[in-house]
């Protein structure tokens, strides 16, 4: 991946560190200021104790917001066993020890094992998640406490890093809506310790790499946006999974207003869609040799496109 080059409007998706002790949403402020972008998000939230990779949306970039929630995720995590938390974590109220057996990583390795797949969580009270109106953290901070109905995720793959008892390190692949506190919480209860996460940084959302972001400190450290445009990536690189559709002039003006163009009969499902200089048009759905618009952009100067993997 490229960043965005020095006549390009500024749109696009700024990958950057979280540091610890603030949200998600306090660093897109501060970016916000710093670059004196009127919309700028982000793809997908850390908690504030979590640190690492939070990729950031500038301009017609908040519009790829769901793309970017449905990329697979990669965090590293260490847990503490024999203990359990309100929160799930070790910030939180300790609730109980217990003891911690002398297991060996085959043992932590068989328990692990069990969390890879199509899995049924049950989201923590203290998460961000709806009920009847209200923020689900907030009715934890009242005390109260209401029935989470499971939600199927998907683990594509956990790995046992470390194992310096009564803490492990481990390395988890999953899908939208995982949370890695709740899969700490089960595995503790699983390995009858119980466990809380001591740590967690994401390392990786999509094609989106910890050590190829802004660094945390230099986020910190700036005074303007002069740091940060530069590492600005295009729009599509968020759509780099997805198979590309480029248009000829008339079908470009017919999908920018909204109209289905024709799409290769075996191109199904979403694809990125290019008009005929190679700007980014937008995404589409294909489905019977056509392409509906789903979400139209219209801040892409001509490039390139990124060819699918």
């Amino acid at each position: 991946m490229t960043a965005a080059h020095p006549g390009a409007p500024r749109s696009g998706v700024l990958p950057v560190e979280k540091g610890p002790g603030v949200t998600s949403f306090q660093v897109v402020a501060h970016i916000r200021r710093l670059l004196r972008a009127p919309k700028v998000g982000h793809g997908g939230t850390l908690d504030p104790d979590a640190t690492g990779l939070l990729p950031i949306l500038v301009g017609e970039g908040t519009k790829l917001t769901p793309y970017l929630g449905a990329l697979d995720k990669e965090y590293v995590a260490r847990v503490r066993l024999g203990l359990t938390s309100d929160t799930q974590d070790a910030s939180g109220k300790i609730l109980a020890t217990r003891p911690v057996p002398p297991f060996d990583a085959a043992a932590i390795t068989a328990a692990l094992v069990r969390f890879v797949g199509e899995i049924d969580q049950i989201p923590p009270m203290y998460s961000a998640l709806h009920h009847e109106g209200r923020r689900l953290y907030e009715l934890a901070r009242e005390g109260a406490e209401v029935e989470r109905k499971p939600r199927r995720v998907t683990v594509h793959a956990i790995t046992l890093e470390d194992l310096a008892l009564p803490e492990l390190t481990i390395r988890v692949r999953c899908g939208k809506g995982t949370y890695v506190r709740t899969l700490a919480a089960d595995l503790g209860e699983a390995l009858g310790t119980g466990a809380v996460l001591a740590h967690l940084v994401r390392s990786r959302v999509g094609p989106y790499r910890l050590e190829e972001a802004v660094p945390w400190a230099t986020l910190q450290d700036a005074r303007d946006g002069g740091a940060l445009w530069p590492a600005l990536l295009p729009l599509d690189s968020a759509l780099a999974e997805l198979p590309g559709l480029t248009l000829d002039a008339p079908q470009t003006r017919a999908f920018l207003h909204g109209q289905a163009v024709p799409a290769p009969a075996g191109l199904s499902g979403l694809a990125r869609v290019y008009g005929d200089d190679g700007a980014l048009l937008g995404v589409g759905a294909a489905q019977g040799g056509q392409a509906r618009p789903e979400r139209i952009l219209h801040a892409d100067p001509p490039r390139t496109p990124v060819l699918p993997r």
